[in-house]
């Protein structure tokens, strides 16, 4: 297990680094009501106190209930400000216009919220001079269970070495409410949706995997499956060299 007190310090350094060479006057991140913004807002609060929070339903039923709840929860027992900007209204916009020329895949449908919710922070970031906190994991990135030009989308990010197992034991180390950690791990995408279900494996073995280098022959083929595959997600785009 890390020292989280250790780690703490070494983060708050890091993001106070960052805002500084940038010239920034503030941190933005989405707080969808989950581990990771958890873990990333009580860091940036800690580390900047002009930290923001966005709320960002853009669909399911509960981006509105639980996540909402959840999110405003964690924000007020930790003293960071927030602002709910409901994109409903724009994915459906932006869904009718692009139909009246395609059918949309289910893919293309499902990866619109992250996205627009990225156009939301960065309007916010440019306009009142902040920096874009990202709240990947390293379990979630070395899958690629992310989206491209969405939530991978981020100035910096100040959790992106840690696993799912590490960021619910740095959780504990702040006292964070049950309700955060008990929480199934989702991306909210669509109501019923679960990191776990959707990849086919538990954190635990894909943690395991990072960790100690082990996985049953089962696990090991869906994580080679998973990171061959999103391997682009992780680099930047192909240039031309001349």
């Amino acid at each position: 297990m890390r020292n989280y007190e250790i780690e703490t310090k070494k983060r708050i350094e890091f993001i106070r680094g960052v805002i500084k060479s940038a010239g920034a006057d503030g941190v933005v991140y989405g707080n969808s009501g989950g581990k990771d913004s958890a873990l990333v807002g009580i860091l940036c609060k800690m580390a900047c106190d002009n930290t923001v929070g966005l709320i960002m339903p853009c669909g399911p039923k509960r981006n509105y209930e639980t996540d909402k709840t959840d999110a405003e929860n964690i924000a007020r027992q930790f003293g960071i400000a927030t602002r709910v900007i409901d994109l409903s209204d724009a994915k459906n916009e932006l869904v009718k216009t692009i139909g009246e020329k395609i059918r949309i895949s289910d893919s293309a449908l499902i990866n619109m919220a992250p996205r627009l919710r990225m156009t939301a922070l960065y309007a916010i970031s440019i306009s009142e001079n902040r920096l874009v906190a990202g709240t990947g994991n390293r379990s979630e990135g070395y899958m690629g269970y992310f989206t491209k030009w969405g939530d991978g989308a981020c100035d910096f990010n100040p959790i992106a070495d840690l696993t799912v197992t590490e960021t619910y034991e740095f959780l504990r180390y702040f006292n964070a409410p049950d309700f955060i950690i008990r929480k199934a791990p989702s991306a909210g995408l669509f109501d019923g949706q679960t990191d776990e279900s959707e990849m086919g494996i538990s954190y635990n073995s894909i943690d395991g995997f990072l960790l100690s280098g082990t996985a049953n022959r089962r696990d090991m083929a869906i994580i080679e499956k998973f990171h061959k595959s999103s391997e682009h997600k992780r680099n930047m785009p192909i240039m031309f060299g001349g």
